[in-house]
């Protein structure tokens, strides 16, 4: 398993923007799909964006395809979820994941979740 930490959530105003990160230690990371979720209270959680290892194919929920972007960093070892044109429905835990295949992460069938970072977006 991968260790993950999240961070760049806060609370923004409608059609702001923000960027989140994860952070990645562990030495099966660089092969490793990667993918964000989040969950609102009382709410399922919900596949938000996934990315492929190499970064050559991602998938997004159709609720931010065309807002959000994610992206890895050069070395790997940190994902991105650029949020742009935020909304109050976009309010929720964000959570990011590790697994072995892109496929399983969209799923939410993979291992490794970080805590959570709160991304609030006011009216």
């Amino acid at each position: 398993q991968v260790q993950l930490v999240e961070s760049g959530g806060g609370l923004v105003q409608a059609g702001a923007s923000l960027r989140l990160s994860c952070a990645a230690s562990g030495r099966t990371f660089s092969n490793y799909a990667m993918g964000w979720f989040r969950q609102a209270p009382g709410k399922e959680r919900e596949f938000v964006a996934a990315i492929s290892w190499t970064g050559g194919s991602t998938y997004y929920a159709d609720s931010v395809k065309g807002r959000f972007t994610i992206s890895r960093g050069n070395a790997k070892n940190t994902v991105y979820l650029q949020m742009n044109s935020l909304k109050p429905e976009d309010t929720a835990v964000y959570f990011c994941g590790a697994g072995l295949r892109i496929g399983e992460v969209v799923a939410g069938h993979h291992g490794s979740w970080g805590q959570g970072t709160q991304v609030t977006v006011s009216s």
